[in-house]
């Protein structure tokens, strides 16, 4: 007969009851209990710090007021939403009744998600520290009685401050006496170790005490493991053994996990005799205190191995093919591996097998947002193979596709002749060949003139034609709104059209468009690994465009990959002085539909410029855009036109990932990926639906997959226009 429990109440709320101290939040827990919540969790300092240092998190973090010691979220469920209703008002008079509590939000529907999400990233954001001082695992789950939580902690809180010299992360189950307490140690050192050490053995002397368990979650295993005599007892212990030894005679099943444990100490990844190397890089790593720091920011947690139905961009290949080799986590790891014990000791990135497992990986900067501790394993890996063709050269195809701007300048000298290769089935195949792409990707074509040569020329003749037709008695009509437009290699070579319509649109919206002097955005190089080459590039775009790009005047990108270079690897290649000056010119570089909206917000965009008429938007956003800036402008920007509807894809990257998706070694994979949630999505779409994609990659992985042409937003805000 099978036991079920009922589920919950259908309606329920979360009250997330601010407090200046611990202290305070865990002697609310009693009076929070007596209304019999679903469960009491808690938030320290620690956690609401980290959360405003991570991108997806920082947007989860909206009810928090000011700067609380603590946050006890009261997650109440009741069987009507009056109920629910009722129990917040007793909830929140019983703390108040105590004393305590500063501030009492209350948060319904969607809302509870993003609290939920918060707690959730909590372990990994607190992984997060700079430098060799993490937060550990030492005594995170012991579980005393909930009513003398409090009591507990403070003498948990006394003993570390005062005895070890310790800060401590304090999170999660309060509700039933269980706080998940993670004291900050660099186990790198031998008074680290001792510390370690030394910190478990008291904590299990002070559990004792409070006739608590020293794990009351995550089981004893090999870190708590030889604390269990102690706590149980000798005649208890016997007993164990003596089941262990009738039901496991052979010692085969879990052998050291709870009988004959070794020494918590033996078995650690960091001693007093760990390499700890510091190496020159490309990339300014100085914000994790060097590139090693940067890859032990992976706590190993797991967040990366998800399916494509949990949400979210992180992480592609692990999502197609389910192994965790081609996780996030398993390059950190591997990442580490080679750099604290390097094969080549002059050039610790030359590693074939790091090599091998960081090939899958799509930089598709996912990690960067979605993973807790923030790993960033797009910049990791373009730094790795840098140092990795240091060593072994530069294959002839990366030299290609790194130098796609010189290339394709060389190529629009005569650019039928290109589109007749490209265009003609033989004549393509044989140039994917030899190139290394796949035989079935398609190649772009190239336009009659560039976006540069079209916009100058144009230009040109509007100046003839003002001064043929302007009338010395007439004042000239000034434009009040200026903006400069990065011409990215893509839009200038191969989407010509759609550079020319977001131009135009600009126009007849009000705003003179100026093309500036700068060169190209470096994304070839850097997905190519080439970072002296995109440094060189970077500095040169910062020295160039920073003394012209303002607030009022800002730089805008038609490609997401390479306006948003300038507000990510940019900062990290900038040198010197250059650096303030990046980090300014990011605040002002605005994607296309960023830009739309707070014009729109701002009033000097209008609703009745376009035309009003019922359409469905399909929309896919690009990878970079979910993970550094937000899909929600291009949102509000394709229904600025009355009765125009977007549906978001819930897919994550599309595939393509720039150059990966040619390479004919990568092209099943791009597919499969493709094919996870993308592919069906377009499929599925109404014959009459627009599919909207930013990114130039993504549209040809749409047309490759599914034969259906996915436009940017620019192109369909023009078509929209009155």
């Amino acid at each position: 007969e099978l036991g079920c429990d009922p589920l919950p109440p259908q309606h329920s709320a979360l009250l997330c009851v601010h407090f200046d101290t611990i202290d305070q939040a865990l002697r609310s827990v009693l009076p929070a209990l007596n209304s019999k919540p679903f469960g009491v969790e808690l938030l320290d300092r620690y956690i609401l710090e980290a959360t405003k240092r991570n991108r997806e998190q920082a947007k989860n973090r909206f009810f928090v007021v000011g700067d609380p010691g603590a946050i006890l979220v009261v997650d109440i469920r009741k069987d009507t939403e009056a109920a629910v209703d009722r129990t917040i008002a007793q909830v929140t008079s019983d703390i108040q009744a105590a004393g305590y509590g500063t501030h009492f939000p209350v948060l319904k529907g969607a809302d509870e998600n993003k609290v939920w999400e918060l707690r959730r990233a909590g372990q990994g954001l607190v992984s997060n520290l700079p430098g060799d001082e993490k937060p550990r695992e030492v005594c995170e789950d012991t579980a005393v009685d909930v009513s003398e939580l409090a009591d507990y902690i403070a003498e948990f809180d006394q003993l570390m401050r005062e005895k070890h010299g310790k800060q401590c992360v304090y999170y999660a189950h309060a509700g039933s006496g269980e706080l998940h307490t993670r004291p900050i140690f660099n186990l790198k050192t031998e008074a680290g170790l001792k510390t370690f050490r030394a910190v478990a053995e008291d904590v299990a002397a002070l559990v004792k005490k409070y006739h608590g368990s020293l794990s009351g979650e995550h089981g004893d295993g090999r870190l708590r493991g030889e604390f269990i005599p102690f706590m149980v007892g000798d005649e208890c212990f016997a007993l164990m053994r003596q089941i262990k030894e009738t039901f496991d005679p052979d010692n085969r099943f879990n052998p050291g996990k709870i009988i004959d444990s070794p020494p918590m100490d033996t078995h650690l990844r960091y001693g007093p005799q760990t390499p700890d190397p510091h190496y020159e890089t490309i990339f300014d790593f100085s914000s994790n205190k060097g590139v090693l720091n940067a890859v032990e920011n992976c706590n190993g947690s797991g967040d990366c191995r998800k399916g494509p139905l949990a949400g979210g961009t992180m992480c592609p290949s692990y999502m197609a093919t389910r192994n965790e080799k081609d996780s996030t986590r398993a390059r950190a790891n591997s990442l580490r591996h080679a750099l604290m014990h390097p094969i080549d000791a002059t050039n610790p990135f030359n590693n074939e097998a790091t090599k091998e497992v960081l090939d899958l990986c799509l930089s598709c900067k996912g990690c960067k947002s979605e993973c807790p501790s923030n790993v960033d394993m797009a910049k990791l890996k373009a730094e790795f193979t840098q140092h990795y063709y240091d060593a072994n050269g530069v294959p002839l195809r990366t030299k290609l596709i790194a130098n796609f701007t010189r290339t394709s300048r060389l190529a629009s000298r005569a650019p039928w002749l290109w589109n007749t290769i490209v265009s003609t089935l033989p004549l393509r195949k044989t140039l994917n060949k030899l190139v290394g792409f796949h035989p079935d990707r398609t190649i772009p074509r190239l336009h009659s003139t560039t976006l540069e040569q079209w916009h100058r020329i144009r230009g040109q003749r509007s100046e003839i034609n003002a001064q043929k037709t302007e009338n010395p008695n007439t004042e000239k009509r000034k434009t009040t709104r200026k903006v400069y437009l990065f011409c990215d290699e893509f839009s200038n070579f191969n989407d010509v059209p759609l550079g020319q319509k977001t131009i135009q649109l600009l126009e007849r919206l009000g705003y003179q468009v100026i093309i500036p002097n700068h060169l190209e955005s470096a994304r070839t190089w850097l997905s190519a690994g080439l970072l002296r080459n995109a440094k060189t590039i970077a500095n040169e775009n910062v020295r160039q465009l920073a003394p012209l790009i303002s607030e009022d005047c800002p730089l805008i990108g038609i490609e997401p990959s390479a306006i948003l270079g300038f507000r990510d690897e940019y900062i990290d290649l900038a040198e010197g002085s250059l650096k303030d000056d990046a980090r300014s010119l990011a605040k002002h570089c605005l994607m296309l539909d960023e830009f739309l909206v707070r014009e729109f917000d701002a009033g000097r965009i209008r609703r009745d410029q376009f035309q009003a008429k019922e359409q469905l938007i399909k929309l896919h956003g690009h990878c970079f855009q979910k993970a550094l800036a937000s899909v929600v402008p291009t949102v509000r920007a394709l229904q600025i036109p009355e009765g125009y509807k977007v549906h978001m894809i819930p897919s994550g990257c599309c595939g393509m990932a720039g150059s990966f998706g040619y390479e004919k070694e990568h092209y099943e994979l791009s597919m499969q990926i493709g094919e996870l949630v993308l592919f069906p999505s377009v499929r599925d779409a109404p014959s009459d639906a627009l599919i909207a994609a930013p990114g130039t990659s993504c549209r040809h992985q749409i047309h490759d997959g599914t034969g259906r042409t996915a436009q940017h937003p620019a192109e369909i805000l023009f078509d929209a226009l009155v």
